[in-house]
């Protein structure tokens, strides 16, 4: 019940932004979303936050979206496909820092 009246989501995650790779970011995942009214409780004991919903934080990995999707049909889930945005890349060269360019020369003070 809790599974076939919730929204998968279908995404691939972005790179991190501590890291320069982008390793964790080629596969493709499937998630659930919190629902609103999931019990959270605190614990009494250490004080984390509980929830009595299971699915909260099951994550799947997947190669590619098309798996993604098989899977998610196969299951019987309702799905929605969250596509990554594409990062515009500017090709320059090295050469480009040092271009002539008319008008005003600009003075760059470090102190």
């Amino acid at each position: 019940e809790l599974v076939t009246e919730r929204v998968a989501r279908i995404f691939r995650p972005a790179k991190t932004a501590t890291q320069s790779g982008k390793n964790g970011s080629r596969t493709w995942r499937v998630e659930f979303d919190i629902l609103e009214d999931g019990n959270r409780w605190e614990n009494p004991l250490m004080g984390w936050a509980s929830s009595s919903d299971y699915m909260q934080s099951l994550a799947m990995k997947f190669p590619t979206k098309e798996a993604a999707i098989k899977f998610a049909e196969k299951e019987g889930w309702r799905y929605e496909v969250v596509e990554p945005k594409v990062a515009k890349f500017v090709k320059k060269s090295y050469a480009d820092n040092y271009k002539f360019s008319a008008g005003k020369l600009r003075m760059i003070k470090t102190k």
